[in-house]
């Protein structure tokens, strides 16, 4: 027997509606490199996306086409979420922090028919159009008047796409397993990887998100996603917000930047903010030196890489409460939050610093569990640690394109990669990677990629990098090189010279150490564990 209730399509377009009959009147505020602080209503926001969708109708484009987006988070990125995922198409966002080979890659895996690109990345776009000869026309998110000079071909002006179209456009009906976002992984060992969410994942995911133990989102609050909503979706906050009404603040290309972030947080009175560690010691840095506080300031959810314990006591200070967020893009992203603040009077101070770093405790929606080798689930005691394997609604099943890949190790369940415990409480804490991959600043770094190209320098013989704890970006680059029979002048200068133009700066190691050898496995693979006990005590120069 089925129940008699309605079957209503989860579709974003849902909260297109929602949010303009119901949260109409409430704010979204912006930096945008033509406007220091441009502001509207959701109102106007999403009339806004209806003419961008009729705009987009006349592109002869096909339900299910990728329309792709270079640009930071700010009113114009937001409204191209909706008008063109509503509209029946894919969102496809890109990382432009990404090398340019990877660029071309995702682009052309995407099959990108349209991109829209910030003015700070033309010239960028610019160094990728001949090898993406897929994409149709770009669109620079900015007025006719500040258009810059350009040889991008079929290059539009948004404001004049806008200007065009119909406040009266309807959404088409949209199947709730139909696509709606897509974004790839940065390519941690080969190729980057898509994922591509459906309307019902990202709505379930955008429920999950407003839960008081998750981020807790409500209409009395003033949000800053400080988290690029070209990384996961900015971790749903474009779709919670609107879906609970509360003020969007989004800081443009200012996301780094402490003083801006501290303005507005006062100016616009932000309880709430999402962003890495290195966004956190940016704004504490700032505050320190101005003398200056963040009144309004409750909360922030940490995610992206771990966060130092002195962040989050110094937070304390200003009494802002921090959340540590674990999550990933195969999971867009919300897996895990601790809200252990809520139980702070639990623990001693002793313990409380301990829980606090952990990952936190599964969202509902998202099932976890660790094994050992052999596949044999492991207790949650806090003491045994195994893979971890997570599944739920808003998980994705298998890659973009790679469907019949072997994307998982056991039928059902995501392999994260990730080596954890999870204590008798349910606070999953990570210990290691099953992957030699390194997250700086929230964002991942294959080592295999900087060790080849660190190979292929004919001074040296063998190299490896590891992955090596740092202030300011939880976690950097350390290379190993044992030099080669002509390598004896070799030095970390002329080495670390050597990956300029041959990988994204931001990869590059930040130093060198010589070996006379390395340590290998019977198999004659790096032995990484070892290094990573040699080096523990090298400290990075600051």
């Amino acid at each position: 027997m089925n129940g008699l209730m309605m079957s209503q399509q989860l579709s974003i377009s849902s909260i297109v509606e929602h949010a303009e009959r119901v949260n109409g009147n409430a704010e979204i505020v912006s930096v945008t490199a033509d406007n220091p602080r441009h502001r509207y209503t959701y109102q106007q926001a999403f009339a806004r996306a209806r003419k961008l969708a009729d705009g987009i109708a006349t592109w002869g484009l096909a339900q299910g086409d990728r329309i792709a987006t270079l640009a930071w988070n700010d009113y114009r990125h937001f409204e191209t979420y909706y008008g063109s995922a509503c509209s029946g198409y894919v969102c496809h966002t890109i990382n432009p922090r990404l090398f340019p080979e990877q660029l071309v890659y995702i682009i052309n895996h995407a099959e990108d028919r349209y991109i829209f690109i910030d003015p700070d990345f033309v010239s960028l776009a610019e160094g990728l159009v001949e090898e993406c000869p897929g994409v149709r026309g770009w669109v620079v998110l900015t007025t006719a008047e500040r258009m810059p000079q350009t040889s991008l071909p079929n290059v539009l002006c948004y404001e004049t796409l806008v200007a065009a179209g119909s406040e009266a456009f309807q959404w088409p009906e949209l199947d709730e397993n139909a696509a709606c976002a897509l974004c790839y992984t940065s390519g941690t060992t080969g190729n980057p990887k898509g994922v591509l969410y459906s309307h019902r994942s990202t709505m379930l995911h955008a429920y999950a998100t407003m839960m008081p133990d998750a981020l807790g989102i409500a209409r009395k609050d003033v949000v800053l996603p400080i988290v690029p909503m070209f990384h996961v979706n900015a971790w749903g906050n474009p779709y919670s917000c609107p879906m609970a009404g509360a003020k969007l603040v989004l800081p443009g290309s200012k996301m780094g930047d402490g003083e801006t972030l501290a303005a507005l947080i006062n100016e616009e009175k932000v309880t709430m903010s999402a962003g890495v560690p290195t966004v956190w010691l940016g704004l504490l840095a700032y505050l320190k030196a101005s003398g200056q506080r963040v009144e309004s300031l409750e909360r922030i959810v940490v995610g992206g890489a771990a966060c130092p314990l002195s962040i989050m006591e110094e937070l304390d200070t200003y009494g802002v409460q921090s959340k540590v967020g674990w999550g990933m893009t195969e999971m867009s992203p919300l897996g895990t939050v601790n809200a252990s603040q809520a139980t702070r009077e639990n623990y001693s101070e002793e313990d409380f610093a301990k829980v606090r770093l952990k990952g936190g405790r599964q969202v509902f929606g998202v099932e976890m569990k660790i094994v050992d080798d052999e596949g044999n689930e492991l207790p949650w005691d806090g003491e045994a640690f195994g893979s971890l394997k997570v599944r739920g609604p808003w998980v994705c099943s298998s890659y973009f394109k790679l469907e019949g890949s072997d994307a998982h190790a056991e039928e059902g369940w995501f392999e994260t990669g990730d080596v954890a415990t999870i204590d008798p409480d349910g606070y999953m804490a990570i210990t290691d990677r099953t992957k030699d991959v390194i997250k700086s600043g929230g964002e991942w770094i294959s080592s295999i990629e900087v060790e080849n190209v660190a190979t292929d320098h004919p001074k040296v013989a063998e190299a490896a990098v590891i992955g090596h704890y740092h202030p300011k970006w939880s976690e950097r680059p350390l290379l190993i090189v044992v030099r080669g029979p002509e390598g004896k002048d070799l030095t970390s200068q002329e080495m670390l010279a050597w990956f300029e133009g041959r990988i994204a700066k931001w990869w590059t190691p930040d130093a060198v150490q010589f070996a006379d050898e390395l340590p290998h496995t019977a198999t004659g693979k790096v032995q990484k564990v070892k290094l990573r006990e040699i080096y523990k005590n090298f400290a990075f120069p600051v």
